[in-house]
């Protein structure tokens, strides 16, 4: 179980465009195009819970494209748990809304996109992020994700692993 009441401590991974390496805690790519999680405007982090999850995240169109892979302790919360269907009901989200590949497309043609208001909701209340299963070609129900929208936050830690500073020197 990667959550512990609410809270999620351990190792978090994520394959960075390097154009943002020098900048792996800003959320900056997600902020200017959106994602299934954030609307355009809200920073995120797309994180995993291992490396090769991150991995196929960043790279779900097309070949493979140049990749920074940034590892980060973490300890972080509150994470709103995507497996617990009672608190997906009271949000009015079923497991397909969140699997539903026609998001990109939604927010393309300006249309409300079912897993970005999801989020708003738990961001207005309180949430630091969500884990969510990955749907990233290739993956299996056991590959997860954790969304961040308040990781700069009192009662949240998160550090890029970077001991010999290399990100500095992209």
């Amino acid at each position: 179980m990667p959550l512990k009441d609410g809270r999620y401590t351990g190792p978090l991974y994520r394959a960075l465009n390097p154009v943002y390496a020098r900048e792996p805690l800003s959320g900056r790519g997600a902020e200017l195009y959106g994602g299934r999680f954030n609307a355009k405007g809200t920073p995120a982090l797309y994180t995993s819970l291992d490396p090769t999850t991150a991995l196929r995240e960043a790279n779900q169109v097309g070949s493979l494209q140049p990749t920074i892979l940034v590892s980060y302790t973490a300890d972080l919360g509150p994470i709103f748990d995507t497996r617990d269907q009672v608190g997906l009901e009271q949000y009015g989200i079923t497991e397909a809304m969140l699997a539903d590949s026609a998001w990109r497309m939604k927010m393309l043609d300006s249309q409300s996109v079912p897993t970005q208001d999801f989020a708003g909701s738990l961001i207005a209340d309180g949430f630091a992020g969500l884990l969510i299963r990955s749907f990233a070609k290739g993956a299996s129900a056991t590959d997860f994700n954790i969304v961040l929208w308040n990781w700069i936050t009192e009662g949240c830690v998160l550090t890029v692993v970077d001991d010999e500073d290399r990100l500095s020197r992209m």
